[in-house]
């Protein structure tokens, strides 16, 4: 099953209530939330009390995308305000087995990140211990970037690689880029969970969405 997952990075946060219903009545299956912290990319967005309010309006899974530089001093928070995915950067997770662990503990399935220069041997030593592994097609930090064209060969290895050694259950989440012309491209190379925020807010919320659910399931 191919989800669709609307980044809020990208919403209106003053009728965060109303685009999220819109979400939710056009068949979204996630919430993103880009959770920045000013030093390991520049821009401030999100923290526990959003997600947290988040809760109290939705019952769709809310996926927290750390972009911070010591995600271990966060999980815990965003896990009790409500996430149900919580991913960090394997760029900044020194002990990244450990974190993940804590992550599942926590009651949250637990994702890798990699930004797109990052190796792949990062997801692949940490595969095991991941439900997902969320691969960057844009170097994070703002919405609205160009697709970066060679994420597609990196999803294309990882799934194989995965598939090959006995990790199918294991999705493969794509941020960065993702719009209506190029979603089934990211399906293709093996991505299963798409992240869009520009490329759905931009526009009719809900036309978009379902634009994208019929060019994935074409």
């Amino acid at each position: 099953m191919i989800q669709i997952a609307p980044s809020l990075l990208a919403a209106d946060l003053l009728r965060i209530g109303d685009q999220v219903m819109s979400c939710e009545q056009a068949g979204a299956d996630i919430l993103h939330v880009d959770v920045m912290d000013g030093h390991f990319v520049p821009p401030i967005t999100f923290g526990p009390a959003f997600v947290k309010g988040l809760r109290a309006i939705t019952s769709m899974p809310l996926d927290v995308h750390l972009m911070v530089t010591n995600p271990d001093h966060q999980v815990e928070q965003f896990a009790e305000a409500g996430a149900h995915w919580i991913s960090v950067h394997a760029e900044v997770a020194p002990h990244l087995h450990r974190t993940l662990a804590r992550i599942k503990n926590l009651g949250c399935r637990a994702g890798v990140v990699l930004n797109p220069a990052t190796p792949l041997e990062y997801a692949f030593e940490a595969a095991g211990d991941a439900d997902f592994i969320l691969l960057m097609s844009v170097n994070p930090g703002y919405g609205g970037q160009s697709f970066i064209p060679s994420f597609l060969t990196r999803c294309e290895r990882v799934r194989t690689w995965l598939d090959t050694n006995g990790l199918s259950n294991v999705q493969i989440e794509v941020d960065g880029g993702i719009k209506i012309d190029n979603a089934r491209q990211a399906v293709d190379a093996g991505a299963s969970i798409l992240v869009s925020g520009s490329g759905l807010f931009q526009g009719d919320l809900k036309a978009n969405i379902s634009a994208m659910r019929q060019v994935i399931s074409a």
